[in-house]
């Protein structure tokens, strides 16, 4: 768990119905880090969306369509057979895009952390608190640049 991030996001009242955009920002920052490990097409389209929505060219109706699709896809993905855990990467990769899309950017977060994680050194990684510090910052300095410089 990202301690820092909690408490940023704990000030900043991240939580509430005025700060959407803002969560949804978060959200997208975070599943664009690992857009890479997306394994599937309807997943980056998901992602586009989103950035859409932000841009001013998706509408709300068409945002909460593609949360759904994302959810959907994100619960029914394939997982890995995979022993090196880069497949894994991909299936939070896939959830860091729904929770994002639903404007859960402390899940979306989470997943990214764990994709990341996992990209980089599989199964021995995760397990190493450590491993998880570079992205844990990234998500701090992240979060505090977009909630001091807005839309």
């Amino acid at each position: 768990m990202n301690d820092d991030l909690h408490h940023l996001a704990e000030s900043l009242h991240l939580d509430a119905a005025d700060c959407e955009y803002l969560r949804l920002q978060f959200g997208h920052a975070c599943a664009q880090r690992v857009r890479h490990f997306l394994e599937d097409s309807a997943v980056v389209q998901c992602l586009a969306g989103l950035d859409g929505f932000l841009q001013g060219t998706v509408g709300r109706d068409q945002l909460d369509s593609l949360a759904a699709d994302a959810a959907r896809l994100a619960n029914h993905h394939q997982g890995s057979n995979s022993i090196d855990g880069c497949g894994h990467a991909a299936v939070s990769a896939t959830y860091a895009v729904a929770n994002a899309l639903a404007g859960k950017a402390m899940r979306a977060a989470e997943y990214a952390a764990y994709a990341a994680v996992y990209g980089q050194g599989g199964y021995g990684a995760v397990a190493d608190p450590a491993s998880f510090l570079p992205e844990y910052a990234w998500q701090v300095g992240t979060l505090s640049a977009l909630a001091h410089h807005g839309p």
